[in-house]
């Protein structure tokens, strides 16, 4: 099968997206499938494999980190990869490469599908605050019961994505389809030599965030957990977080201001597979309470380590805490969520059982189940387009 990937996000951006698109990337070509990627060029130096074509971009004011594909260097691009006669369009966002793709699938006759990775209703706000919060989740909802149900399929990576977008009014046939386990997840990494380099003692207890460092996830309740731990039990905790963003100045602002200049690490974006997972296993625990994950993959790649996960379970991050592996699930409320991790701090017993359960669970996340359930997708919408 020849498949065209259309992103406005792709690596070096390291997000959710970029991941997804990756893995399920490696596992289609693992059997056989050619996979052709369109995404910005970021104005940097890339190590791109073949097959990844970049697109001149401008940059996007309410969000630096991102970029714009160009409308025309786009068009001519994809004119250009015509001649490869395409089976299907897989979109990733719903932006620029939404509109692209969903044109270039009609002049080809073949189906067009997209996955629907960010709950853009809690989303909006935190970058456009020109609007009230109650007018951006409207014009979210608008917009994508517009934009789904003028597609051949639809991918959302959870149960509760797709009740929602069903509350939108989405018509569109869907599959709940997570992005599984790339194999560097389980690639060990030195947890001992990672707090040496950001000079956290061997016995200090350390709670870890990994993803974007962004108003939506919700870190700055973290940050008031690792107070609330500091004043009661743990006057020597560490909090590392890992990853870059538009928060992160802000947090830092309140790290001081709730007394955790001491207590507090920011150690930016790291590399897949060895650093990242080094800085995992740095952790006691893995932290998370994000209001607006579509899937909550980070969740995983903890476990997979033998790092217990302490997390509210909302979204996606539910379907993962459903088997009650792994993790202990913690409320949206800072003195019980403090509760949950002192309880896994103070029992080494239950911080063991809880990693070994949590890695053998992540283990059945491996890419290859999500990739062979998405390729059967892709072939009955290639059955439904040749029926008619």
């Amino acid at each position: 099968m020849k498949i065209l990937m259309l992103s406005d996000v792709y690596f070096p951006r390291v997000n959710g997206v970029s991941t997804s698109i990756r893995t399920f990337r490696h596992e289609f070509q693992r059997l056989g499938h050619e996979v052709w990627v369109v995404a910005p060029d970021y104005g940097q130096a890339t190590a791109d494999e073949d097959g990844i074509d970049r697109v001149a971009s401008r940059r996007v004011l309410f969000d630096p980190e991102d970029r714009m594909m160009q409308p025309e260097p786009l068009s001519r691009q994809l004119a250009a990869l015509r001649v490869r006669r395409f089976d299907l369009i897989h979109i990733q966002t719903p932006f620029v490469a939404h509109y692209a793709g969903v044109r270039l699938a009609r002049r080809l006759g073949v189906p067009c599908i997209e996955t629907y990775h960010t709950f853009f209703e809690e989303y909006l706000f935190h970058y456009l605050p020109i609007l009230p919060k109650s007018a951006w989740r409207a014009v979210a909802r608008l917009l994508s019961r517009r934009q789904c149900n003028r597609l051949d399929g639809l991918v959302v990576p959870s149960a509760a994505m797709r009740d929602v977008l069903v509350r939108y009014g989405v018509r569109t046939t869907m599959r709940v389809i997570p992005t599984g386990m790339p194999g560097d997840a389980f690639v060990e990494g030195d947890g001992a030599a990672f707090r040496a380099r950001h000079g956290i003692a061997p016995g200090r207890p350390t709670l870890v965030f990994v993803g974007r460092v962004a108003f939506e996830k919700n870190i700055e309740f973290l940050l008031r957990v690792a107070a609330e731990l500091k004043r009661t039990s743990h006057p020597d905790i560490a909090l590392i977080v890992a990853g870059e963003g538009p928060a992160e100045t802000p947090l830092r602002r309140l790290g001081t201001e709730l007394g955790l200049a001491d207590n507090l690490r920011f150690v930016g974006y790291l590399e897949r597979g060895a650093e990242l997972n080094g800085c995992y296993r740095a952790g006691d625990a893995f932290v998370f309470a994000s209001r607006t994950e579509t899937q909550g993959l980070v969740l995983l790649e903890a476990m997979s380590l033998s790092v217990p996960v302490v997390s509210t379970a909302v979204m996606g991050t539910r379907d993962i805490l459903a088997a009650g592996q792994g993790a202990l699930v913690a409320e949206e409320n800072v003195a019980n969520f403090a509760a949950q991790v002192r309880r896994l701090l103070d029992d080494t017993e239950l911080r063991q059982r809880l990693g070994e359960e949590g890695r053998n669970y992540a283990r059945q996340w491996a890419a290859e189940g999500p990739a062979q359930t998405l390729l059967a997708f892709y072939a009955e919408l290639l059955a439904g387009r040749a029926a008619t």
